[in-house]
């Protein structure tokens, strides 16, 4: 295991800050999803697939960065049950940019909810997606990830 031998050095670490993720979500209707992560929250759509072994999905993401969500549908029904500490949180690069992912919730009437983590209650504003996931929205920014 190179992993183990090497330790951390620079090498490795700069490795894994640069690496590419996606979350992939099964969800029941496609077309409410893109329109809540689209319109409302502000992503794109990078790419999309149909009948690719019986799912079809989506791609959404800000472009540019190194992260994707992927969203599909299929004939088989999702098997999954919302907690409401599963988050996804997205920071907001401003005050004003904050303002306005807020209003366009609040005038979509996208459900608010209270998160049961203080934290989250404290430092951003906590939504239902239409599957009952929850999203948050944030200026909060740890100190050591800001370029």
């Amino acid at each position: 295991m190179e992993f183990i031998k090497l330790g951390l050095k620079q090498q490795l670490f700069t490795k894994l800050v640069t690496m590419k993720f996606r979350i992939a979500r099964h969800t029941t209707d496609l077309n409410r999803i893109i329109d809540f992560y689209g319109r409302i929250l502000g992503l794109k759509v990078l790419g999309e697939f149909k009948d690719h072994h019986g799912y079809s999905g989506v791609f959404m993401s800000v472009p540019g960065e190194t992260w994707h969500l992927e969203f599909t549908v299929s004939d088989t029904a999702p098997i999954h049950q919302p907690d409401d500490d599963d988050l996804l949180v997205f920071y907001a690069s401003s005050l004003e940019e904050f303002a306005a992912m807020k209003t366009r919730f609040v005038k979509n009437h996208v459900k608010q909810v209270k998160p049961p983590n203080p934290y989250w209650e404290k430092n951003g504003i906590t939504f239902e997606d239409p599957d009952g996931f929850r999203v948050v929205i944030s200026v909060v920014r740890i100190p050591h990830m800001v370029g």
